[in-house]
């Protein structure tokens, strides 16, 4: 493998240690439950919610498919999946995860050779181009192979490539697009040719949940990527600022039940999920320590799952 990624760190030491993690190789015993945390299965709710809410309009349009439905979320979880190990590697032999709290990182901690993590990735890339290939080839939307491949490219330049726009504070923005419109109204299209309002606004609340908990992890980290000089959102605009705006990604999504709890009764439902996103927004505002954050991390994971499927049920029934 080329040394080439460890020159982009601006820190001599850093790109030291990066030298001498991919020479290195592996580091003691690497088990599945090590790889299964390098999924970052914390993360997948993201992947589910978008799905499940894209379901329920297309069953409200009354073109609901099963199969197709189910090959969609395929793509999202392999994509996602695929991210986080790409992401594992692209930081760990940057060494931006040399500083950071909490589980350690395949590459970061010397566990694994960075090409083993590398090749998981790009098998998950390669697993939900295929499950894309099924869809678009059973539904007839061959466009989609071109919406399918700008997925993979965001995937992999988040924090991978000379420039990847995971360190220049524009996740938020990336996240909200591919997790929120993207996911929801790329569900819609591929199982019927209706077009409405209802899969783009849904499709911004799945959106605000994805972007709050990408802010909140991004919060716990601010004094590390400081010291790895990796200018996410949060660090551009300062701790309280970012609080903030978590808070305000969580309340958003609640607009959705309360525009169309009218013509919808089973909006209600939604409404379930602030038994999660309210302790999730107290503790932000007051957390003092990473821990605390950890747990609105895992409380927003949750929270958007909930929204995705509570929201898709009252769509569709």
């Amino acid at each position: 493998m080329s040394n080439k990624h460890p020159k982009r760190s601006g820190n001599p030491a850093r790109r030291a240690a990066a030298e001498q993690l991919i020479a290195a190789g592996e580091r003691g015993n690497v088990t599945v439950r090590d790889w299964i945390s390098g999924a970052r299965l914390r993360t997948l709710p993201l992947a589910v919610a978008p799905i499940a809410v894209g379901a329920g309009i297309a069953h409200m349009l009354q073109g609901f498919s099963l199969t197709l439905t189910l090959l969609a979320l395929a793509v999202a979880l392999f994509l996602q999946i695929g991210v986080n190990y790409a992401n594992d590697y692209s930081d760990g032999i940057r060494g931006t995860d040399e500083f950071r709290v909490g589980p350690a990182r395949l590459t970061g901690s010397g566990l694994v050779n960075p090409k083993r993590v590398l090749t998981l990735a790009l098998i998950f890339f390669a697993l939900a181009a295929a499950a894309g290939l099924v869809a678009v080839v059973l539904s007839g939307r061959w466009w989609f192979l071109a919406l399918g491949a700008v997925a993979i490219v965001a995937a992999w330049f988040y924090t991978g490539g000379k420039r990847p726009y995971g360190y220049a504070g524009l996740g938020e923005v990336v996240v909200f697009v591919f997790f929120g419109l993207v996911a929801t109204v790329g569900t819609v299209y591929l199982q019927t040719d209706v077009q409405n309002q209802e899969m783009w606004i849904a499709g911004a609340g799945v959106g605000f949940f994805a972007v709050a908990v990408l802010v909140v992890n991004n919060i716990r980290d601010i004094p590390t990527d400081r010291l790895a000089g990796k200018r996410t959102l949060a660090v551009r605009i300062g701790d309280l600022p970012s609080r903030i705006l978590f808070v305000l990604c969580v309340l958003l999504p609640f607009g959705v039940p309360l525009l169309y709890s009218a013509v919808q009764p089973g909006m209600v439902l939604v409404w379930f999920v602030l038994v999660a996103a309210l302790p999730a927004m107290i503790i932000t505002l007051t957390a003092k320590t990473a821990r605390e954050l950890i747990i609105v991390l895992q409380l927003t994971s949750i929270s958007a799952l909930a929204y995705g499927v509570l929201l898709g049920c009252a769509f569709a029934f």
